[in-house]
């Protein structure tokens, strides 16, 4: 028997699926080099030589800075979920790499409104990734959060060790 969709709950792994996809939108985003039809530097008339323009190294650079920010947000989150943490040690490398993806989530929001500050691009472009970028933060405090269950496994484990000496 199946459950309705709108019943379902969010699966263990949501965190992990809106990443991938999260990473896969952003990177198609910048293949399509933001949206951005014509390229090069154009300069204003009758007001000197001030570049009213963007130049294609700027939009090289939002690119490659945001592709290799969400490779960090992979790699942390599947170095964070390969770790079944058995005692305090693991627990706190856990717990260092699921802090480390929220990082890597905040930088590529920040990288976001950069090129939206420089980039002839209007907002409208970029909200909705920002608003998966916030979904994105909040699954992975959400998954931070289970990880005190590992903790208390861990605690009565070396409670049980301490006992028995």
């Amino acid at each position: 028997m199946s459950v309705l969709k709108s019943k379902r709950s969010l699966s263990k792994m949501e965190f992990y699926h809106n990443a991938r996809k999260l990473r896969k939108e952003l990177t198609l985003l910048t293949l399509r080099e933001f949206g951005i039809h014509s390229r090069g530097r154009k300069l204003k008339e009758g007001a000197g030589s001030e570049p009213e323009g963007f130049h294609d190294e700027l939009i090289a650079e939002f690119s490659r800075n945001i592709r290799l920010l969400l490779r960090n947000l992979m790699y942390n989150l599947t170095a964070g979920n390969t770790i079944y943490p058995v005692n305090e040690a693991e627990l706190v490398e856990r717990r260092l790499y699921q802090d480390r993806a929220i990082v890597a989530c905040e930088q590529l929001i920040q990288e976001v409104m950069y090129g939206l500050d420089m980039l002839p691009v209007k907002a409208s472009v970029f909200m909705p990734y920002v608003s998966m970028i916030e979904f994105e933060v909040k699954l992975l405090k959400g998954w931070r959060k289970s990880n005190n269950k590992f903790g208390s496994i861990v605690t009565e484990k070396k409670d049980r060790r301490t006992e028995g000496l």
